[in-house]
Formats: C-alpha cells, structure tokens, sequence
C-alpha cells in the first residue's frame, strides 16, 4: 500500500520568514496560464478573480488572500498598491 502522507518531525525549518505583505491593498496579476494545473489551483484563480492569463486586481490584504496567494504563487505576481 502506497504512503500518502509522511511526518518527519525533525525536518523543516526551525522558524518561518515573517509576512512581507502590506496591511493595505495588494494588485494580483496572473502571469501563467491555469491550463494544465489542478481543478484546485484553477478555482483557486477563479475566487480571486483571476479569469484570464494577464488580468489583474485589487484585494484588501488579509490572512485567507495570504493563503490563497500561497497556493497559486508561481502563477501570480503580488505587488502592494500605493494609495
């Protein structure tokens, strides 16, 4: 039977790098194109509003964009708006 899951309790780090998000508003932009990625990933760039390769918008920072953000980051760039 196949392992799905491993814990090694001695790997990883130690620490995690602290957010260099703003605590304003951030412009999400798709840079690579969701076809060929995972049902997950691709409803992933449709909740954030991403429809299609080169859009962009505008999100109010937050820990739940945070993790979004985090699942789909080699296909977004992530840059803070001024105001």
């Amino acid at each position: 039977m196949p392992r799905t899951f491993v814990w090694h309790p001695g790997k990883g780090p130690k620490t995690t790098a602290p957010n260099t998000l703003t605590e304003g508003k951030v412009r999400i932009t798709q840079k690579r194109s969701g076809i060929g990625q995972t049902a997950r990933m691709n409803a992933t760039l449709q909740a954030l509003g991403l429809r299609h390769h080169q859009a962009s918008v505008v999100h109010q920072d937050s820990p739940a964009l945070r993790g979004m953000i985090k699942r789909v980051r080699h296909l977004v760039d992530v840059t803070p708006v001024e105001e």
